[in-house]
């Protein structure tokens, strides 16, 4: 699908308002709003009458509320309702926030969203230091990185990948908006243990590589990351 667009001309004036007033716009608007989570364009369409101008209706909302309080964002190609960056200083810290991560955690978080699909061995490599569990344990918790395949190596070793969490947190709409390195050392996210030559990859996508399998409830079963019948260990 293509990436709504909401400077585009064709979403100003009597067309604008007109498909706003639509019942596929408003039922559009609805889903969206009442979604605990970021809801995908399929899951859109399923809703909606066949024919459906789904593209045309995300531009126009994507335009109606670019100036308001709340924006409607994309994020890994899923659609939701978000605070306008502007104004994050007035709104109140929820109590319940994710602790904020120790350094360590940030330059394991760093590494994983750029490395991916990248094992806790790839991890200590990049480091210099090795990664203890607890530190990957907060970023599994906070639900900003996940367990993603398995590399066709001896041992086959756990992969580790962000999620569309991470990118929602973070705002960007895929991973592949991701500040260069130089962002990251301001933000304070690359500390001085990083080595100074760190070459950052492109960000991939899902996509699996060619040594690379899926992870499975079977494998987290084995590895002990799930309990029998599929729930996580406390």
């Amino acid at each position: 699908m293509t990436e709504p667009d909401p400077d585009n001309d064709n979403n100003s004036g009597p067309v604008l308002a007109e498909l706003l007033a639509s019942d596929a716009a408003r039922t559009v608007e609805a889903l969206i709003f009442a979604s605990a989570g970021p809801v995908s364009t399929n899951y859109l369409i399923e809703r909606l009458p066949q024919g459906t101008d789904i593209d045309a209706i995300l531009r126009a909302l994507r335009t109606l509320y670019v100036a308001r309080g709340v924006n409607l964002v994309s994020i890994d190609g899923h659609w939701a309702f978000r605070t306008a960056t502007d104004l994050s200083f007035a709104l109140r810290r929820d109590e319940h926030e994710v602790k904020k991560l120790s350094r360590a955690a940030l330059e394991v978080l760093a590494i994983i969203a750029y490395h991916q699909p990248v094992t806790r061995a790839e991890i200590e490599d990049i480091r210099g230091v090795q990664t203890s569990k607890g530190t990957l344990d907060v970023l599994l918790e906070a639900g900003w990185v996940k367990f993603r395949g398995r590399r066709r190596t001896p041992g086959r070793p756990v992969t580790f990948g962000t999620t569309r969490d991470f990118l929602d947190h973070f705002g960007l709409e895929e991973i592949r908006d991701l500040p260069g390195v130089d962002e990251l050392k301001a933000a304070g996210m690359l500390s001085g243990r990083i080595p100074a030559n760190l070459s950052m990859p492109v960000p991939r996508d899902e996509e699996f590589d060619a040594d690379e399998d899926p992870i499975t409830q079977l494998d987290l079963e084995e590895l002990g990351l799930l309990t029998p019948g599929g729930k996580e260990e406390e």
